[in-house]
Order: structure tokens, then C-alpha cells, then sequence
């Protein structure tokens, strides 16, 4: 008798990525979802995307893109990329990912605290790339924007929202998770 596939997250590059940091969400997933985690191949940058009027990247066409390629397995797919994104109703994203969804995407872009004219710190972009990962792979397990300002799942519409809250889920949204891939190894 064969075995269901158990859950898992697969992390693909959009474009190049920087080794180091692919790494650490490695780590970064497995530890707070308690999900086996790994890096896949680099898929194209996504010019395809690309909104010239705008000068950055439409998620809803790389979610799309990324749904067409995704494998009907139990996993989650969690897409990096360096390019800028946004969302018709925001002048800019950290990531996005549809709720109950595949596919999941964010950006180093506005992470880097070079972006807000510091000096580069990896210690910091590593947090931020944690907590937007988490935070899109929540959206991508069933989970809304929590209340709970330290929740990973808080709503970051600023960088210093992503800078207050942790990288970690709340009691509510951790059980609520860890129900949501339950479900999904069973379907």
C-alpha cells in the first residue's frame, strides 16, 4: 500500500536569490510550522508580471503563474523573489498569498533596511524575511490577519509593523495552522 505524500513546503527562487537566505527560511519554516522544508529549482524571474505603468510586480499574476506549476501534492509552495511587488488596492506588498491557497510569494525587496537608507544588517533582513514568509504561509493554510500585535499573522502593512511583531505564531493561529495541514493530509 502506498503512502499519502505528508505535507511539506517547497521554497522556490523567482529570479536569483541569495543562497544564505533560502537556507534560513529553511530552518525558519520547519521550526515554526513544524513542516519539512526544502529548496526547489529557481523558476524564471517573473517578467511576465511586470506593470510597466507602476515600475514593480503584480502578485495576482505571479499567484497565478505559480498555481499553474504547482505539483497536486500536499505542499505548500513559497516563492522568493528580489523584485518589488504590489496589489492592485496597495501601493506596495511584502508578499501576498490567496487564503486557503497553494502558493504563496514575497520580497527582499522592501526588506532590506537599505531600502530605507540604513546600513545593511542581515540580522534584521532575516527577521523580516522569517516573519513575511510565516506570515504568507499562515494566509496560504486558511489564516486571516491576527489582533494580537506580536502574532506573526498581524497585518503588516508598514515595515515597523513587521519589525514589532515576532516570528512566531500565537497560541490561536499556531492550533489553527497545524489543524489546516491535518485537514490537508487527510484530503
Amino acid at each position: 500500500m502506498e503512502r499519502e505524500p505528508q505535507p511539506h513546503v517547497v521554497i522556490h527562487p523567482l529570479g536569483p536569490v541569495d543562497e544564505c537566505i533560502l537556507r534560513h527560511l529553511v530552518v525558519t519554516v520547519e521550526h515554526a510550522c513544524q513542516l519539512p522544508c526544502f529548496i526547489d529549482q529557481k523558476l524564471q524571474n517573473p517578467s511576465y508580471a511586470y506593470d510597466p505603468v507602476r515600475g514593480q510586480y503584480c502578485c495576482q499574476r505571479i499567484l497565478q503563474w505559480l498555481e499553474r506549476c504547482c505539483s497536486p501534492h500536499p505542499c505548500q509552495v513559497l516563492a522568493v523573489t528580489e523584485v518589488d511587488l504590489f496589489i492592485l488596492v496597495f501601493k506596495y506588498v511584502f508578499g501576498a498569498a490567496r487564503i486557503k491557497g497553494k502558493c504563496a510569494v514575497i520580497s527582499l525587496n522592501r526588506l532590506r533596511p537599505q531600502y530605507y537608507g540604513e546600513e545593511e544588517n542581515m540580522a534584521l533582513l532575516y527577521q523580516r524575511v522569517a516573519k513575511t514568509a510565516l506570515h504568507e504561509l499562515g494566509h496560504s493554510a486558511g489564516l486571516t490577519h491576527c489582533r494580537r500585535r506580536t502574532c506573526v499573522m498581524y497585518s503588516s502593512t508598514r515595515i515597523q509593523d513587521t519589525d514589532a511583531k515576532t516570528a512566531e505564531f500565537c497560541d490561536t493561529c499556531r492550533e489553527l495552522f497545524r489543524k489546516s495541514f491535518q485537514t490537508a493530509s487527510r484530503a
